[in-house]
């Protein structure tokens, strides 16, 4: 029988976490987004000073997938929430758990921290991962719409 592990990522595993994002731009019909490389992935994650943090799933000692994260803040609770950015599973390796460990580390990790929310999106037509996320008991956020600025857009607007 597999043996599924979760671990904290370290620097050494960038390529990998770089794989598994272009992985999963792809998978959202996103890759020509993907600006991150190697060396952007260690220098933002792994600096003294990062606030953003990773965890690898293992099969037998092999990188299946991963979580990357951050916290973020909820004024109206005066707490903080952790933020999942990323979650991915090799495709082959999916309907094997390693999705729902990946998400019950994240929730132990949001428990410890005193976290009040433990918080990701999800691309609207993607509904395999919905229906695996309402069978877990989480809850979609229908009443907000996201918005973003980006590039030219934002370096205009700051002006």
């Amino acid at each position: 029988m597999s043996e599924l592990t979760i671990r904290k990522a370290v620097e050494a595993d960038a390529a990998v976490l770089l794989k598994f994002i272009k992985d999963l731009a792809l998978y959202e019909k996103a890759e020509h987004e993907v600006l991150a490389t190697e060396e952007s992935i260690k220098t933002s994650m792994f600096s003294d000073n990062s606030q953003v943090f990773a965890l690898i799933c293992e099969c037998d000692g092999v990188a299946i997938g991963s979580a990357i994260y951050f916290y973020n803040y909820s004024t109206w609770l005066a707490k903080s929430g952790l933020y999942l950015e990323d979650l991915y599973v090799a495709p082959e390796h999916r309907g094997k758990g390693a999705g729902l460990a990946l998400l019950k580390t994240m929730a132990k990790i949001a428990v410890e921290k005193d976290c009040a929310r433990f918080e990701w999106s999800c691309l609207d037509w993607n509904t395999p991962s919905r229906d695996f996320y309402a069978s877990i008991g989480s809850k979609a956020q229908e009443e907000w719409v996201s918005y973003r600025m980006t590039g030219q857009t934002l370096l205009d607007f700051a002006k």
